[in-house]
């Protein structure tokens, strides 16, 4: 019943938990550039104002140069749907399958028992007045409206993030000591607090390493080798590639389909297109199969059902971020159960 509870409020509190474990993962990403700064003598605060304020500007002015080649691509998705829709009916006959005559009587047996329906009434019912149930139409004030909020809603987060991140950076190890106070009275709870807290930030620091500089590969090459086939828009697909890279698998599968789906529009050719499914699954297999595990070496390596699942579970729990989130998450679980005696088995389960 706690876990279930524990569950349940995670799920409830995904608005406050999501921004907070962002800023967690960030203050640990972005403290040793802040701690160097602060020993050249810029104030802590100053130091991270400045690596916050530059990230956020350099993130902003990549999406100002790539918006219109992204505003492209998204308007061209709907036209390469319906293309795929049409090769695929090009590739079967012209008569209906067994499926499709079945669907048809069946609508047809539906739509005389609807007339029948309505005679019969109409015949026992005179001098009745009938109502009828009207769906409304469709209105895209509505639709602006919800997109609007959503937008606003994701801003909102966004600049939590920013100003929580910032917070975090400025304090420096205050909220560490505190942690460290509050662990117990003994000097053993205090030694294994400071002992996981230090694995803690040594593991999920090389972890985003990484993580930075296998996307930064992905995005590099998925653009240029898409652009050397001649896709268009090769540098948001970079971008994409490079974003789900963080996504064990399931990013893997994001960019690989819809590259494909797009380069059966653009190319026009059956080979084209497995040509550029091919690429994604090269580069993501050399990636992940042969500089993941040498950049990996000295990091805590998890089991690979255990990431799976841990993905399906934040992703079921929170969605797209959880997805982001739920390696880190399982990182920071391991690095405490291997600390704590009583958790080594779970420690064990998640290690690889």
């Amino acid at each position: 019943m706690a876990t279930l509870l524990c569950i349940y409020t995670l799920h409830w509190a995904a608005a406050v938990c999501i921004p907070v474990l962002f800023s967690v993962i960030f203050n640990y990403a972005l403290s040793p550039v802040v701690t160097r700064l602060a020993r050249w003598r810029l104030p802590r605060w100053l130091g991270a104002a400045l690596v916050v304020s530059s990230i956020v500007g350099g993130l902003g002015w990549t999406g100002y140069a790539l918006a219109d080649d992204a505003s492209q691509l998204m308007e061209s998705l709907p036209e390469a749907a319906q293309k795929l829709r049409q090769t695929l009916k090009a590739r079967h006959s012209n008569e209906p399958g067994a499926l499709e005559r079945v669907q048809k009587a069946a609508a047809q047996l539906e739509q005389a028992a609807d007339e029948n329906a309505l005679t019969a009434s109409a015949a026992n019912t005179k001098g009745v007045l009938m109502v009828q149930t009207v769906k409304p139409k469709f209105n895209v004030k509505d639709y602006v409206w919800t997109g609007t909020l959503g937008l606003l809603g994701l801003g909102g987060q966004a600049a939590a993030v920013c100003l929580l991140t910032y917070f975090l950076l400025a304090s420096g190890t205050n909220f560490r000591r505190k942690m460290v106070r509050l662990a117990g009275p003994t000097l053993t709870h205090k030694k294994v607090t400071v002992q996981a807290l230090d694995e803690v930030v040594r593991q999920v620091q090389r972890y985003l390493m990484v993580q930075l500089v296998l996307s930064a590969i992905v995005g590099l090459t998925t653009g240029l080798a898409f652009w050397a086939a001649g896709l268009q828009h090769a540098a948001v697909w970079g971008l994409v590639a490079a974003v789900c890279n963080l996504v064990p698998y399931v990013g893997t599968v994001v960019v690989t389909g819809g590259a494909a789906l797009v380069a059966l529009m653009q190319l026009g050719t059956l080979e084209s297109t497995l040509l550029i499914a091919g690429l994604s699954l090269g580069i993501r297999f050399i990636t992940g199969q042969l500089l993941a595990p040498w950049l990996t070496s000295r990091t805590s390596r998890l089991n690979p059902v255990a990431v799976f699942i841990g993905i399906l579970f934040w992703g079921w729990l929170w969605g797209v971020w959880g997805m982001l989130l739920g390696v880190p998450i399982l990182m920071i679980v391991k690095v405490f159960c291997d600390s704590v005696k009583g958790l080594h088995p779970a420690g064990e389960l998640l290690g690889n």
